[in-house]
């Protein structure tokens, strides 16, 4: 009776421990994933077109003389930039570039808030800052070759197996 007491509870725990375990996993994958759907680069392009299509919009708004109050027009530019907001948070690549990112987010916030007040010609000059903010993003991922071999260690050599005599000495 011991014995078969035993092997039911080991056997419940064996497979409550492996439905969470996989569960968990899945869950973490599913996350994992969720934000990891390209590269810097990929994801800084796919914003700044973003921001350039809103931009037109509101060049083309403004240019043709409608009614600062058009509520279909200005929903469309609130979604451009909401969808622009979204892309920016597939944006990580250090700490550097994050900082200039949520910059950059504020720009296209104030743009958002300046479109609702009906303020096109503010909304256009700071989307205009927000695109080449982003713009200037592109240039803070590659790392120069003297700052790679300043990062580099001995640690990192030894792991490499790798002689790099501007690292340091042993």
């Amino acid at each position: 009776m011991k014995l078969l007491k035993s092997a039911v509870i080991a056997t419940t725990v064996a497979l409550s421990l492996g439905s969470f375990s996989t569960t968990a996993v899945a869950v973490c994958l599913g996350m994992a994933c969720m934000y990891n759907h390209g590269t810097p680069l990929e994801n800084i392009n796919a914003t700044v077109a973003k921001v350039a299509e809103t931009l037109k919009i509101v060049k083309t708004r403004t240019s043709s003389g409608l009614a600062s109050g058009d509520k279909e027009s200005d929903e469309l530019i609130i979604n451009n930039i909401k969808e622009a907001l979204k892309l920016t948070k597939e944006i990580n690549a250090n700490d550097k570039v994050d900082r200039n990112r949520n910059r950059a987010n504020d720009s296209l916030k104030n743009a958002r808030t300046a479109v609702k007040a009906g303020d096109l010609a503010k909304a256009t000059v700071l989307l205009a800052e927000a695109e080449t903010r982003f713009e200037e993003l592109k240039g803070m991922l590659d790392l120069t070759q003297a700052d790679r071999v300043s990062q580099q260690t001995n640690l990192l050599n030894r792991i490499m197996d790798t002689e790099d005599k501007a690292a340091g000495a042993r």
